[in-house]
């Protein structure tokens, strides 16, 4: 498993060279946009050589947001764009790093509103400055009135219900919701998504998802404590492999689907110990933010005309599709 990097590094620096024609084209392009507030503009680093800063609430240890970082990365590279990748789990040292990328001059922002509440300021500066602003994978229901731009990502709380009618045709009675990040809207909503549709028990479990040891622990005490629970609904790949493990360990016969995807997990689908996983696309979501920017800058183009999301999910992955996904899995891009 990789790790992201720690708070307040950055990483992913990326320039290549592209076709001296091809930028003529793109800055000829932006001249005659004009330029307001945060505006596309040919200036500031536009086209070649732009500086975009994706901040995320990733914490130490979440192999997830290495598909999100390697899908920006390949953006930044296909654009010509210097690219730099931070995240920090805590929404303060998170807001802190937006605001040192309005300081530092950033040309765009992409930013994860998993605690919106503490985006609002330093987004509200970033626009001040005429940095252009977009959200990614978190925030579905909170990046217009944060004053975002444009929004990449899943609804959850679809993607939640999805799972909830899933479970009902399984027959399952009695679901656990593992929650690995107390207070992230994105993953109270998949519970709360699955609680409206699936017509048995809903309970959820909360973790602290930076230990994976205390997490298959803390699972398989539950599952020993009631041996009702029939399924267990993990909320990231890995942890859903810990799910697997605690099922192992507490000798229950509750069965697992998570949310995401990496190759171990593709595995497990394909051996069936997991029933599915719901892929909302990590690796799209950094890809398309970064994108967007550069579109953004280069020919005023807005995803969604400014009022609707992009969604990337949710897809299922299950054992009878799963072959069409694992080679990109085994690339680390799915």
């Amino acid at each position: 498993m990789n790790t992201p990097p720690p708070p307040h590094t950055s990483v992913g620096r990326i320039r290549v060279a592209v076709l001296a024609s091809v930028l003529c084209l793109l800055v000829s392009g932006c001249s005659v946009l004009g330029a307001a507030d945060d505006g596309p503009d040919a200036g500031g680093g536009a086209g070649g050589g732009m500086k975009v800063t994706l901040v995320t609430h990733g914490g130490k240890g979440d192999a997830f947001w290495d598909l999100v970082r390697r899908g920006a990365e390949a953006a930044a590279a296909k654009d010509d764009i210097d690219l730099t990748y931070v995240s920090d789990a805590d929404p303060a040292a998170q807001a802190d790093l937006v605001r040192d990328a309005v300081r530092g001059g950033a040309d765009g922002i992409a930013v994860t509103l998993a605690k919106p509440a503490a985006m609002r300021g330093p987004v509200a500066q970033a626009k001040a400055a005429g940095i252009p602003v977009v959200g990614l994978n978190s925030g579905i229901d909170a990046w217009r009135p944060t004053g975002l731009l444009e929004y990449f990502g899943q609804d959850e709380s679809v993607a939640g219900r999805a799972v909830g009618d899933k479970l009902d045709d399984f027959k399952a009675e009695h679901a656990l919701c593992v929650v690995h990040e107390r207070g992230n809207v994105a993953l109270e909503a998949r519970c709360a998504g699955v609680r409206k549709t699936f017509d048995g028990d809903t309970d959820n479990l909360y973790v602290d998802g930076s230990d994976m040891n205390a997490v298959t622990a803390t699972i398989a005490s539950r599952l020993r404590q009631d041996t009702s629970i029939d399924e267990v609904v993990a909320l990231g790949a890995q942890y859903g492999l810990s799910a697997v493990e605690a099922v192992r360990q507490s000798g229950s016969r509750a069965k697992v689907a998570t949310f995401d995807l990496n190759k171990d997990l593709v595995d497990a689908v394909r051996d069936g110990e997991v029933q599915f996983a719901v892929d909302q696309q990590p690796y799209l979501q950094g890809y398309l933010a970064v994108d967007a920017l550069w579109l953004y800058r280069t020919n005023g183009n807005v995803s969604g005309g400014g009022t609707a999301p992009v969604l990337t999910g949710p897809a299922f992955v299950t054992r009878s599709n799963v072959s069409a996904v694992a080679r990109f899995a085994a690339a680390g891009t799915r």
